[in-house]
């Protein structure tokens, strides 16, 4: 019998026939009892009412929103990440208070930080101090309502500077050295990580006590698990031995109408 219980749906990348908020309750028909977003609106402080039919939306579907981006910019354009450039800065702490705010009311547990794309003209260390006091900010909004900040890394951006599990960790552990930051973790999305070359056995092996969420894919597509060639069961299995306690995203492109008819067959959730 499949186990839904730990899994969640992201309707950012998932469901994208649907306009967005009918999604979450696509995914309570498909089964699914819990969705996370990227950034579900068009600016980093959208209207009262637009944030409103957002909240509306995943409680009519009798859903759960476990997970939630800050505002990164525009994605389609390769932007990845407000919150270590100073041109952009106040629009992330805008995001923070909009997102805490939605994570108040529907129960969030983790909002994903993206880090930000590197910036030519400015210098390495600026935007490093940028992004902790700008992360420290997010993870003390984080933590009124008992969630943590993810710090993801990336693949196919060549200018993100967070490409390997290691880099996420130093800025935790800049965080809880320089800014008393106790809940920030590592967002393991292991489709990213494959791309980028680690070593995924290698990764749970040294830092499975500092991943919050884990997002999957195959690869190289990124398409559903058992469309491509990396064995995820492998990694799910090892992070289930270590009393791993958080959710798995279905982080992937769909290819084929029936985009989740490989879970009752999957190991991981048996």
């Amino acid at each position: 019998m499949v186990d839904t219980s730990r899994i969640t749906v992201n309707c950012s990348i998932l469901l994208t026939d649907l306009p967005l908020l009918h999604r979450p309750q696509a995914a309570r028909d498909a089964g699914f009892g819990a969705v996370e977003f990227w950034w579900p609106f068009a600016t980093a402080v959208p209207a009262d009412r637009d944030v409103d039919a957002f909240v509306t939306a995943v409680e009519n579907a009798g859903v759960r929103l476990t997970h939630l981006n800050f505002a990164a910019g525009d994605l389609s354009s390769g932007n990845r990440g407000l919150l270590s450039h100073p041109a952009s800065s106040a629009e992330f702490r805008d995001s923070v208070d909009v997102a805490t705010g939605i994570g108040s009311r529907l129960g969030v547990l983790g909002f994903n930080a993206l880090y930000g794309n590197r910036i030519g003209d400015l210098a390495i260390e600026v935007q490093d101090d940028l992004a902790a006091e700008n992360l420290a900010f997010a993870a003390r909004a984080a933590a009124t309502i008992d969630a943590c900040i993810l710090l993801e890394p990336l693949s196919g951006i060549p200018t993100y500077p967070l490409t390997r599990a290691a880099h996420a960790i130093d800025v935790c552990d800049r965080l809880a050295r320089d800014h008393a930051v106790d809940n920030a973790a590592l967002l393991a999305d292991l489709y990213h990580l494959a791309i980028n070359g680690e070593n995924l056995d290698d990764v749970i092996d040294t830092v499975a006590d500092r991943i919050s969420h884990v997002q999957i894919a195959d690869v190289p597509g990124r398409g559903e698990p058992g469309t491509g060639s990396l064995d995820l069961s492998r990694p799910l299995a090892a992070l289930a031995a270590r009393d791993y306690p958080g959710w798995i995203s279905l982080e992937y492109l769909p290819t084929r109408s029936d985009t989740f008819d490989w879970v009752p067959d999957f190991p991981a959730f048996q």
